[in-house]
């Protein structure tokens, strides 16, 4: 089974930049992926999620307009460019791999941690 590792969180300051990596073991290309995020006391949520082409993505408001989502299939490799961070950004960062696009995922990372000091 393909597995996801997550790499690239760290303590940022806020307004500060964080890049996001997940490298699966084996192929994405067909699969849709998405980033969630899980704060402390709260749900996990939805950040970010981009089709198998990287044609089609989706924002959460929250994060619209400071985060990027992009994949490389032939790298097996999906990112996250986050900007302009914000406190309220820190979480546990993990990301997922759907049968389609908009599904469920079926597939999760362990995770990378993000915290953002104000």
């Amino acid at each position: 089974q393909v597995q996801l590792v997550e790499s690239g969180g760290g303590l940022v300051q806020a307004g500060g930049s964080l890049r996001l990596s997940c490298a699966a073991s084996g192929s994405i290309s067909r699969n849709a992926m998405g980033w969630y995020r899980q704060a402390p006391g709260k749900e996990r949520e939805l950040v970010a999620r981009i089709s198998n082409s990287g044609r089609i993505t989706y924002y959460a408001d929250s994060v619209k307009g400071r985060f990027t989502i992009s994949r490389d299939n032939a790298r097996n490799t999906l990112y996250l460019q986050m900007v302009s961070l914000k406190p309220e950004d820190t979480a546990m960062y993990y990301c997922a791999a759907s049968e389609t696009y908009g599904s469920d995922p079926r597939l999760w990372g362990q995770g990378t941690q993000v915290t953002v000091s104000s």
